[in-house]
């Protein structure tokens, strides 16, 4: 389902598995018609909606761990969740395993009750469920006077109990997952996908197998770039570029932030950003790597696959990295 045609007030909820959409958002209203290539970007509504969501912990028959809105469904990394500054999220989160689990979010609002760890008993035992709320604020003036950023960024969630009291066991196997909070006015994409760096892994994918992420020659998309585990990367997209700030866009020429196409980062961080994809550049096979060389080679690198109208990528051989390793470049 192309995003142009979701209705922007509601709140989305999309699984990425392999590079591909494969839960639809769920829409509560009428959904407006398609958006012409000539029309102004579409934008985040105001915030100030109180949302719902549930959520489960699953074992994976591989011996991995995952998030999913369904039974059965857990993938790595978990489902993308969206907000707008201001929104309320209570979810109702089942585990169904046979170890303690939780959840833990970086960015937002929340409760003791709510920040998932053992050490104030807000887990959740094999069997169980708890409601975990999350809350979001606009920007503004304390009473002192001073000002208080807002909850808008690119964010994650991941459990904090598996493995030791610092979920480190949770994490590797695969529980964590993005979160994204807009600010009204906020360009919305066409397509969002996550790349998690979790050591020398990306989604927990095996090396030199991706995940591979697909769009068109004039799409707008999202990256949301998150890091886990014990090492610092370098998160590097080739032939396109962003800027170092909030959102990865300029707000306008006089913008001081730096365009980008290369980010440092470690354990627990996370940004995000948008491009026109083959923007200057056109269609190809356009690589994404950890610029460490040595994880480069180790296996740290997918293709963000850019193609024509027609649907063909330029000099692309669907086959050729299947049996040998990707270099990184």
């Amino acid at each position: 389902m192309n995003r142009r045609s979701l209705d922007r007030r509601t709140f989305n909820r999309r699984v990425l598995l392999g590079g591909a959409t494969v839960a639809t958002s769920l829409s509560l209203a009428q959904a407006p018609e398609a958006v012409s290539a000539d029309s102004p970007p579409r934008t985040a509504p105001a915030g100030g909606e109180v949302r719902h969501l549930k959520l489960y912990a699953e074992r994976l028959a591989d011996g991995q761990m995952g998030y999913g809105l369904e039974k059965g469904k857990a993938t790595i990394p978990g489902p993308l969740i969206e907000l707008n500054e201001g929104d309320t999220l209570h979810i109702e989160f089942e585990n169904t395993m046979d170890v303690p689990v939780s959840l833990h979010v970086h960015g937002l609002d929340y409760e003791i009750s709510s920040d998932g760890t053992k050490l104030n008993k807000s887990h959740v035992e094999p069997g169980g469920t708890r409601t975990y709320t999350w809350r979001t604020h606009a920007p503004g003036r304390r009473k002192d006077g001073t000002w208080r950023a807002g909850s808008a960024g690119y964010w994650h969630y991941h459990d904090h109990v598996v493995g030791t009291e610092h979920g480190t066991g949770g994490i590797r196997k695969g529980l964590y997952g993005p979160v994204i909070v807009r600010r009204k006015g906020d360009i919305l994409p066409d397509a969002t996908h996550t790349v998690v760096f979790n050591d020398m892994l990306i989604n927990n994918k095996p090396a030199h197998s991706g995940p591979n992420f697909e769009a068109t020659v004039g799409d707008r998309v999202e990256f949301v770039v998150i890091t886990h585990g014990e090492y610092y990367h370098t998160f590097h997209l080739h032939g396109h570029r962003w800027a170092d700030n909030r959102t990865g866009l300029l707000t306008g020429p006089d913008d001081p932030s730096q365009v980008i196409d290369n980010k440092i980062v470690g354990p627990a961080d996370s940004f995000g950003f948008q491009v026109i994809a083959g923007e200057g550049v056109g269609a190809g096979a356009w690589m994404y790597h950890c610029h460490v060389q040595s994880h480069s080679d180790m296996g740290m690198v997918g293709l963000f696959l850019v193609k024509k109208a027609d649907g063909t990528i330029p000099g692309h051989d669907p086959h050729e990295h299947e049996h040998r390793p990707i270099m990184g470049g």
